[in-house]
C-alpha cells in the first residue's frame, strides 16, 4: 500500500482518477465484487435475503 499526500482536495481526487483510469476493466469490476462482497458479509444472512423491492406511483396532474 503506497501513501501519498496532497496539498489540496483536487490534487486528491485528480490522482484517485488517474488510478481508476489506469486500472483494466478487470481489474476495476475485481473491486467492484470485493466491495459488494464486503457489503454482504457486513450484513451477515441478512445479505443473502435482501430483496429488490419497488413501487411506481402515477403522478397527479395539478
Amino acid at each position: 500500500m503506497d501513501i501519498r499526500r496532497f496539498d489540496s482536495l483536487a490534487e486528491a481526487d485528480e490522482a484517485d482518477h488517474q488510478y481508476y483510469a489506469s486500472l483494466t476493466p478487470e481489474e476495476r469490476l475485481d473491486i467492484l465484487l470485493e466491495l459488494i462482497d464486503a457489503y454482504r458479509s457486513s450484513y451477515g444472512e441478512a445479505a443473502e435475503r435482501f430483496e429488490r423491492v419497488y413501487r411506481i406511483d402515477e403522478l397527479s396532474q395539478c
